[in-house]
């Protein structure tokens, strides 16, 4: 497959496959380059069936396999494609549904799917995003990567349930200890005491002790003083505290035992990133951290399936989209559209690297024009994206921008 053009009639391809895949059975459809179906059946999800149908097209000459989904259901047919020597291509599900709409019919199949895949390789080889076989790395990330987000739903969902608890039987305890749950001790101090009663049998040293045991001894110096002053602002116990004890001391095992699997998760990630040779790159970059790098690597590849990074910006939703009707529509707004785990990555990495200067000086430069934060953030997260496909492009760390020098220095230097 061309990484620079992508997968087309340019690049030599006989057959088109487009597969629109299942759980228990896929639709394939073959095309040739004149746009003839050689091949319109459906497709068992197995092993034998798949080898046979793209052993068969092979026979007609170089085949390109296009699926809609590539992870899942669509991974075998990857997996015997990369086997059988074949070219893999990904046709995104939005770019599929409008090109849909250009065709004749409004019938939603599993064979008209196919076949729009196919004639969109066929005749749209940009609306393609490659599968390369260097993806092995990838594959593993990407599934690690989606448990840690689940995880952090996880996360999320439990912080919030253990907060609401908490305001339910002490609303100045739940004030004390919500600006400090992310700490690993003050949920060791809750599932241990997680009632109002339970924390008040406990001495200070106690508390102490249990908060630097739970891994957070810092914190174990002053806490326990602030936990008694806010027991004594409330002496009037709730009903169900009790009960709500009982979920406030589940749910913060709950946390304790996710946050631990992620921690140990994040080793994980961070080691495997290690072996692909674009962590180092991106990683360089100011507010570009293990997830971040791994959730842009597991989405965009080696990004040579975008020719420029327009295209890439583009393709995260990052480029302003711009409205011209006659002389009464101008203007332009943020995009609606793209990927939006890969915007969400890069909006995130543009706020975490406004500690750098660069990042900072440009975010200000933009709230002085006017700019809410938001919107500035958007715009730092484009002008960052020209600078994440160049480091790609050309396999280089990041390098900052050389600070000027003084006009003092200068002239006496």
């Amino acid at each position: 497959m061309n990484k620079n053009t992508g997968p087309g009639p340019a690049s030599g391809y006989d057959v088109y496959c487009g597969v629109d895949v299942g759980k228990s059975e896929h639709h394939a459809c073959a095309l040739d380059a004149s746009g003839r179906r050689l091949h319109d059946k459906a497709l068992p999800n197995e092993q034998a069936d798949v080898v046979a149908v793209l052993t068969g097209l092979q026979a007609r000459g170089r085949v390109l396999v296009i699926v809609d989904q590539p992870a899942s259901i669509g991974a075998l047919v990857i997996a015997v494609a990369r086997l059988l020597g074949i070219d893999v291509a990904y046709l995104p599900g939005l770019a599929m549904r409008r090109i849909a709409d250009l065709h004749p019919g409004n019938a939603k199949t599993d064979a008209r799917d196919a076949y729009v895949i196919a004639d969109a390789a066929r005749t749209m080889p940009h609306t393609l995003r490659r599968v390369g076989t260097d993806d092995e790395t990838l594959a593993g990330l990407s599934v690690l990567a989606g448990y840690d987000d689940d995880l952090a739903a996880q996360s999320t969902r439990l912080t919030n349930r253990l907060r609401d608890a908490l305001l339910h039987v002490h609303p100045a305890l739940e004030r004390l200890l919500g600006k400090n749950i992310d700490r690993p001790g003050v949920i060791a101090l809750l599932a241990q005491a997680p009632t109002p009663d339970a924390l008040r049998s406990l001495s200070p040293s106690a508390m102490s002790t249990l908060i630097a045991e739970g891994g957070s001894p810092r914190v174990a110096k002053t806490l326990p003083a602030q936990i008694t002053t806010a027991l004594a602002a409330q002496t009037l116990t709730i009903p169900a505290t009790a009960e709500f004890g009982r979920v406030i001391a589940g749910v913060a095992a709950q946390l304790r035992d996710i946050r631990a699997q992620r921690a140990e998760l994040a080793a994980d990630l961070e080691a495997r990133l290690e072996a692909h040779p674009l962590a180092s790159v991106l990683t360089s970059m100011p507010g570009i951290g293990v997830r971040t790098c791994t959730k842009i690597l597991t989405i965009i590849g080696d990004g040579s399936s975008f020719p420029t990074a327009g295209h890439l910006a583009a393709y995260a939703g990052l480029a302003p989209v711009t409205r011209r009707s006659g002389t009464s529509i101008r203007g332009e707004s943020p995009s609606r559209g793209g990927n939006h785990a890969l915007k969400n990555a890069l909006f995130l990495s543009a706020f975490a690297s406004l500690a750098d200067p660069d990042s900072r000086a440009y975010y200000d430069r933009k709230r002085a024009e006017g700019k809410r934060h938001n919107a500035a953030l958007i715009c730092l997260a484009r002008r960052r994206t020209d600078v994440i496909f160049a480091m790609i492009r050309d396999r280089k760390p990041y390098q900052p921008r050389p600070t000027a020098r003084p006009a003092a220095a200068t002239a006496a230097a």
